[in-house]
């Protein structure tokens, strides 16, 4: 299953590149929804090779993901591979510049199931895609302007 959403950020390329590339920052989110999260690399930049161990509660289950950067392009794209034990995926997200304050995003997320149960329950899931498209859509929106009111706070101060 595949979904896609972009959003138009008011905020320059660059900034939403540094947002989008502070890791320790997606690291302590993660944390504080309660998620634990350990690093499996030690690498000091950001770049390729980097990967997380994530484990939170589900649906009353606690799951284990394992998570690696494939690709870093700045001000470009970044690429994720994701597993699971039922699943696996790919997040890809791109990044265009549209004039001087406004960047484009795009994030595309692709599942595929690696059992016959993650099989079976992803064709339940895909009856629901127009609701998980719009929930995906949303968090974005809310993403785009979580970024922008950043890009305003510190123009400001």
């Amino acid at each position: 299953m595949k979904l896609t959403a972009k959003e138009d950020i008011e905020a320059p390329i660059a900034f939403v590149n540094a947002i989008l590339t502070d890791f320790d920052a997606w690291e302590r989110a993660a944390m504080r929804r309660g998620a634990d999260v350990q690093r499996l690399d030690s690498l000091l930049q950001p770049g390729p090779g980097m990967g997380w161990n994530a484990s939170f509660a589900y649906r009353g289950k606690k799951r284990d993901l394992e998570i690696k950067l494939l690709k870093l392009i700045a001000e470009q794209n970044l690429s994720f591979a994701c597993s699971a034990k039922p699943v696996e995926g790919t997040l890809n997200i791109e990044m265009a510049d549209m004039g001087p304050r406004r960047t484009r995003l795009v994030v595309s997320i692709e599942v595929k199931p690696r059992t016959l149960a993650a099989r079976l329950y992803m064709q339940t899931v895909k009856l629901a895609k127009a609701k998980i498209t719009r929930r995906f859509v949303l968090r974005l929106s809310q993403l785009a302007a979580d970024i922008e009111d950043r890009y305003r706070a510190q123009a400001k101060g």
